[in-house]
């Protein structure tokens, strides 16, 4: 009898997972479930985003020059100027859990989650997009331009294209979810406290009404400055990914038998990967993030807006409020995003994996 036909270990291209190679290689990859990963994708999106809400929020708020003045206030009465690094470092989240705490004691508990609808809205098409233009840019360049062999510089296209597409799609959503978690109740003694928008469509009917349809995509530059965090985030993701099928060859090939370790990394190691591939790209290009959420912020009563440009906040905030007003927010940003990406890839390959579809 013939000796098995063992076949490499591979990597997937949706999920990460190490899987031997299929032996059905001719195949169109068309023929695979592509449903699941929309369903797996969009359900992973929305967990996450619900999960980590309330500091979605809190991120926001410390973004905008509004509470940066109440905060720069509050640190000038407490002269916590030149201050150690690492004891600025603990005042810093110090104040994070105190802003998060004081929104919850003075707006409510609904408070905490407000702009999760169009998040929710814009989460599920946004994750699909990017997921699939992404896959399917890696797909078509590593098949047609490089002889079906995956390279870095596949990775970098492809997450370019897939952040392009994901920001001009999905502008105006984000858009309402800032002007909304921007829109703090001012409870006033002895009034009513009182709301620009009501939600999310007198939101929308307002901003077309004063600022028109372009109003709809403040902060595009921005957001295309963005495609540079995601396009590093996905290159990264890949390259530690591919670490982790290198060690399950090296396993393999020892001939060692799986331990609760390497069961345990099977299951972890992409959400890990993602995670860590989200806190290095956060980092790293975080300022665009303050910029981009400026430039949505709602227009001063009876003024011109603060920003206009991209190039002009930058300049402006940079005067005004030098390093510090460019790294607003990061920690609760951080909060969010990096356990955010984990949960989201966790959980994509997780209900991949019970929908039956392999990866």
């Amino acid at each position: 009898m013939d000796p098995p036909n063992l076949s490499p270990l591979t990597q997937s291209r949706e999920t990460g997972e190490i899987v031997p190679e299929p032996h059905h290689k001719g195949k169109p990859v068309a023929e695979k479930k592509s449903w699941a990963h929309f369903v797996a994708g969009g359900i992973g999106g929305m967990t996450a985003a619900t999960l980590t809400a309330p500091l979605d929020v809190l991120k926001t708020r410390l973004q905008s020059d509004f509470y940066q003045q109440q905060l720069r206030a509050s640190r000038a009465a407490a002269a916590r100027t030149g201050l150690h690094p690492a004891r600025a470092a603990l005042h810093h989240l110090s104040e994070t859990v105190q802003i998060l705490g004081g929104v919850y004691r003075i707006e409510g508990w609904r408070a905490l989650f407000k702009g999760l609808g169009p998040n929710l809205v814009g989460v599920v098409p946004a994750r699909a997009i990017n997921f699939f233009t992404y896959g399917n840019s890696k797909r078509l360049l590593t098949d047609h331009l490089n002889g079906g062999q995956e390279a870095a510089w596949i990775h970098l296209s492809s997450g370019i294209m897939a952040g392009v597409v994901t920001s001009t799609a999905t502008n105006p959503i984000w858009l309402v979810k800032t002007r909304l978690q921007l829109d703090k109740t001012s409870v006033e003694e002895g009034q009513k406290g009182r709301r620009m928008y009501r939600n999310s469509f007198d939101c929308i009917r307002q901003v077309l009404r004063t600022e028109g349809f372009t109003g709809l995509y403040k902060g595009m530059s921005a957001s295309y400055l963005g495609v540079a965090e995601s396009t590093l985030q996905w290159v990264l993701y890949e390259q530690m990914k591919k670490s982790l099928v290198e060690r399950e060859e090296l396993r393999v090939k020892s001939g060692r038998e799986k331990t609760g370790w390497d069961k345990a990394i099977d299951w972890t190691g992409n959400a890990g990967s993602a995670g860590g591939a989200k806190l290095v790209a956060a980092v790293l290009t975080y300022p665009h993030e303050v910029a981009r959420t400026r430039l949505r912020q709602a227009p001063m009563a009876g003024g011109r807006p603060k920003y206009t440009g991209l190039i002009q906040c930058f300049k402006v905030v940079w005067k005004e409020e030098g390093m510090i007003g460019m790294y607003g927010g990061m920690t609760p940003h951080l909060m969010r995003t990096v356990p955010s990406a984990a949960i989201m890839f966790g959980m994509y390959e997780g209900i991949l994996r019970m929908l039956g579809e392999k990866s």
